[in-house]
């Protein structure tokens, strides 16, 4: 029962185990996480739409509930940039704002947890496998581009409005001649001084001294008096625990739907990867499903303490090794440092100007969000995945975050329905002196026989590339003179179904009625089961089925089997 409790709860197991040599090092990192979270985390609040204390609830729920399930040492868990452009895009789609906005986005991050939990009880991780790399470069990149759009009002002291990111930044731009010359010297200002740091002190945490600097400045110069828009009031204090209302979560059901599960397929993606890499980096193992039951329920107490979406955050989780963490304790410290912030320091963020907000903000989406080695790495490696993350990008600022988020799933099926249908066949020549047959496009030089045609199917023989294969064999057929037989080598292919096997049936006799030997080469057992179960090696006869492409191309050179 001990053992039981401890695999759900593996804060049983390691704690009571504790070594106090790691106190100094879990506490140092559990105070640096703290000073890096707590001002991005006000500005994450912004992102999603709700008020700043929000953030905060999250922040302190998602690190102490996360290091009670956990099974990484070094993960720090809270709200994340793309995380909060989910649920910000979510708030906007709906419309609501105020209160219904922070109930709605706990509703999401509540239903996220679920799906969190649903996953590993079924272990169902494969899922995230359906959002493609260069879909989710671009969709991040154009969440973040949309969230910049966003916050442009706040820098100028102006407002903008539209139905996509295209017009409210062309809103925008037509509202500038009613700029707020001191916002904008704010704006400027801070954007200025989270920039300089960024690239000559990176180690200096510039949300903290942003934040610190802001509300200075607003208290020496009285800020609001002159017309500078301020943060306004943040309450001293904890959240009961409560449930979203019913009839707000009914009403926008499938908003919710739809941003939970993208929240689900990002917040699982990232988690997997960072928690198996600090694992690795630091010879320890972790379980990926019990990160997910860990992740799982850090989002239901962020959801039930009227919070925002949680995740791995990969900047706080590098600090918090690079600090000295060394087990979770270092996530308790951090969470309850947090909860100390809400009950002592809370109002005096009431102060603090939006433009330095929306400059901390605008840091963290730009630097968090959009991956430029990327994009680099795809336009250099496969311009199609480049272009295919760009399409991401534009649909994103097209039709808005949430809808970006199907528009990114489709975009994936899309493109793995397109991969699937059109399996490479290259032909296939011989290196000179050698038995070894080739890729032709790579070894142009390669020798080539009269008559005889050499293809490799490279990916299973199913429903989805009978007629690619097929269609292949009947253009080569029709382009061919004088052929006379045509070598399949199987090697690449794992897999087969009925499909594909009544598709080699179809093309044998098509080859046949044209005066054509098919033979096959390299069939692996699981392969050649399926087909002699469907009749297809009598049909094309057991002595056209040969171990390797050479003694196929030399029987049908000979004339007669080998």
């Amino acid at each position: 029962m001990k053992a039981r409790a401890a695999r759900l709860l593996p804060i049983l197991d390691w704690l009571p185990r504790y070594d106090r040599s790691c106190l100094r090092g879990d506490v140092a990192a559990g105070i640096a996480v703290t000073a890096l979270v707590v001002p991005k985390n006000l500005g994450y609040a912004g992102i999603a739409g709700i008020p700043v204390e929000n953030g905060l609830y999250a922040a302190a729920a998602g690190a102490l509930i996360y290091a009670l399930f956990c099974t990484s040492r070094h993960i720090s868990t809270g709200p994340s940039s793309s995380l909060a452009a989910v649920a910000g895009g979510a708030v906007l789609f709906t419309g609501v704002a105020g209160a219904q906005a922070a109930q709605l986005v706990a509703a999401i991050t509540l239903v996220t947890g679920l799906l969190f939990l649903l996953l590993a009880a079924f272990r169902l991780g494969w899922i995230a496998q359906f959002l493609s790399k260069a879909v989710v470069t671009g969709f991040l990149a154009g969440a973040a581009v949309d969230v910049v759009i966003g916050e442009l009002p706040k820098l100028t002291g102006t407002s903008s409005d539209g139905d996509n990111a295209w017009r409210e930044l062309g809103s925008w731009v037509r509202g500038l001649g009613d700029i707020h010359w001191t916002t904008l010297v704010v704006a400027v200002v801070a954007l200025a001084v989270i920039l300089v740091l960024r690239f000559t002190i990176p180690a200096i945490p510039g949300a903290l001294v942003l934040v610190v600097g802001g509300l200075l400045a607003s208290w020496l110069f009285d800020l609001g008096s002159h017309g500078v828009a301020l943060v306004g009031d943040v309450p001293r204090g904890l959240p009961t625990p409560d449930l979203p209302p019913w009839d707000l979560v009914r009403d926008n059901a499938g908003v919710v739907g739809v941003a939970a599960f993208a929240l689900l397929l990002i917040g699982f993606s990232q988690t997997a990867g960072d928690a198996r890499a600090f694992a690795t980096r630091h010879r320890y193992r972790i379980d990926v499903n019990q990160e997910s039951i860990a992740q799982g329920m850090a989002n239901v107490g962020a959801g039930v303490f009227q919070g925002m979406p949680v995740s791995t955050s990969l900047s706080a989780s590098s600090l918090n090794e690079s600090a000295g963490a060394r087990t979770p304790l270092a996530s308790l410290v951090t969470g309850g440092l947090v909860v100390a912030t809400l009950i002592v320091l809370a109002p005096v963020f009431s102060v603090l100007p939006k433009a330095v907000l929306g400059a901390i903000i605008i840091d963290a989406v730009v630097f968090g969000m959009i991956d430029v080695p990327e994009f680099r790495r795809l336009f250099r490696v496969a311009r199609f995945d480049f272009w295919i993350a760009m399409a991401a990008v534009v649909g994103v600022l097209s039709v808005g975050v949430l809808a970006g988020v199907v528009v990114g799933v489709f975009l994936s099926l899309g493109w793995l329905v397109y991969v699937a249908t059109r399996p490479p066949m290259p032909f296939l020549g011989r290196e000179p002196g050698t038995q070894v047959f080739r890729d032709a496009r790579e070894n142009p030089d390669d020798e080539f026989f009269p008559g005889i045609v050499v293809i490799r199917l490279d990916g299973g023989l199913f429903f989805a590339t009978a007629e690619a294969l097929e269609s292949r064999i009947r253009g080569i057929a029709d382009a061919t003179e004088g052929l006379r037989g045509l070598v399949l080598d199987l090697e690449g292919v794992n897999f087969v179904d009925s499909q594909g096997s009544s598709a080699l049936t179809e093309m044998h006799d098509f080859l046949e009625a044209q005066g054509v030997t098919l033979r096959l080469a390299r069939l692996k057992p699981q392969v050649r089961a399926v087909l002699e179960a469907d009749g297809v090696i009598e049909r094309v006869g057991a002595e056209h089925v040969h171990g390797n492409v050479h003694r196929a191309v030399e029987a049908e050179l000979a004339g007669s089997p080998l």
